[in-house]
């Protein structure tokens, strides 16, 4: 991503990305794969009469990732690259339950949606547990947080505080 800034006043110092799709998704592949190659403008024209954006789903598929986004997108020397993944595993109502079996067989542990291997890149700072895609984005469910308080049991990811650790050690790496 870095390396396609054009801007000479652009100085970037560090990329830290967050349970990236840096090697694609089984998930994406094997939809693709299911859906088949003449339905996908069908579903592509459907999802967007319903307002979805789908011009990045098939820039998830490992393929694209190994064939045309990274050859494309090479690391910039002088920059520090970090990365982390998560792993969780999606109660039977979580929308992350088919994906996460599906990725979890031909990849390993992830997030829903991304696996770790996947997120791996530059320096990996960790992988985070029990947290899903979209918890890392802060898009928790409101009533299942709710409900699961009410049970006795805590939050395990604080999304905000996540982010401003990840801001607290670029800080002290002088990044």
């Amino acid at each position: 991503m870095i390396s396609q800034l054009k801007p000479p006043n652009v100085k970037v110092l560090s990329l830290t990305t967050i349970a990236t799709p840096h090697r694609g998704s089984s998930f994406a592949d094997v939809m693709f794969s299911w859906i088949g190659p003449t339905n996908i403008p069908k579903l592509y024209k459907m999802l967007e009469f319903f307002g979805f954006e789908t011009g990045a789903f098939s820039q998830l598929t490992q393929k694209y990732m190994r064939e045309n986004f990274n050859p494309k997108t090479p690391d910039r020397e002088g920059i520090a690259y970090y990365s982390y993944g998560a792993t969780v595993y999606p109660r039977f109502w979580s929308m992350f339950r088919q994906s996460h079996r599906i990725i979890q067989r031909l990849e390993g542990d992830n997030d829903g949606l991304v696996s770790v291997q996947s997120s791996k890149w530059g320096t990996y700072k960790g992988t985070l547990k029990d947290v899903s895609h979209l918890d890392m984005i802060n898009w928790t469910n409101r009533l299942r947080w709710f409900l699961w308080e009410l049970t006795g049991n805590k939050r395990n990811f604080n999304a905000i505080a996540f982010y401003l650790d990840i801001a607290d050690m670029l800080a002290k790496e002088g990044l």
